[in-house]
């Protein structure tokens, strides 16, 4: 995909990774990047920083991103490229509050689906149109301390691969971003937690490798190249890869 003179929505645009794709997008040529976030001021202090558009949405909300894609369509063009972006981490196992599994299953999974379904139909309508979806490398391995995480995480790349697989032929792409450690703020708390096993990412590096991934149209966008190695060892022998992440949970659990 040539970002150049493209519509881009990006999610959880006020910091982190969002803020880092909707900059590098527009440093590529984007007619307008659209920065959603349920922060207005982070999300305000992201559009000033490369004149896009600041919108309020909560994307725990269906209501919140079919208004985003019916006013962005309205007022600014057809969207070609939506960055569902937006995560957060919940910790813990089964235990965790059904409150807890409910708001991270709507945020990291439910606020993809939202936005295909509102927007796919349109995208197929006119020929065509791109999803980056952001997962995590938990969604493709897992991730020790948190059920919550790995389950909403895996769920984010089912869908990805059935959209995919699905709209194909309607001209709709898509890729999912699956990262391990980057520098934002869910990270914070957590620089030497497992997920930074390989390093800690700074989110101006991953967008360059997001940027590669959406110009070759690549389904699986991996920022750290060892999560392949790990996913080819996964489903080598899958018995002896539980072994190993046991020997992990052991060391970053006790």
């Amino acid at each position: 995909m040539d970002l150049k003179d493209k519509i881009i929505v990006v999610t959880g645009a006020a910091s982190g990774i969002g803020r880092a794709l909707a900059v590098r997008f527009a440093a590529e040529g984007a007619k307008l990047v659209v920065c959603a976030d349920r922060d207005e001021p982070g999300a305000q202090a992201t559009a000033k920083l490369m004149g896009g558009v600041a919108a309020k949405v909560d994307v725990s909300k269906e209501a919140d991103i079919q208004g985003l894609i019916e006013s962005v369509e309205r007022d600014h063009g057809p969207i070609d490229l939506f960055c569902s972006n937006a995560g957060i981490g919940v910790g813990g196992g089964a235990e965790t509050p059904d409150a807890d599994w409910q708001r991270i299953w709507d945020i990291n999974v439910m606020a993809h689906v939202w936005a295909a379904r509102h927007l796919v139909p349109l995208m197929a309508a006119r020929g065509g149109g791109y999803l980056l979806n952001t997962s995590s490398a938990a969604g493709l391995l897992s991730q020790i301390g948190s059920a919550p995480y790995a389950v909403t995480k895996h769920a984010a790349v089912g869908l990805a691969e059935w959209l995919a697989i699905t709209h194909g032929d309607q001209g709709i792409k898509v890729s999912v971003l699956c990262p391990q450690a980057v520098r934002t703020a869910m990270t914070a708390g957590n620089p030497d937690g497992v997920a930074s096993i390989d390093g800690m990412m700074e989110p101006e590096v991953l967008a360059e490798a997001v940027v590669a991934g959406l110009a070759t149209e690549t389904f699986l966008i991996l920022p750290h190249p060892e999560v392949i190695t790990y996913m080819r060892n996964k489903t080598g022998d899958y018995d002896r890869w539980i072994g190993g992440m046991r020997k992990l949970n052991r060391r970053f659990q006790g």
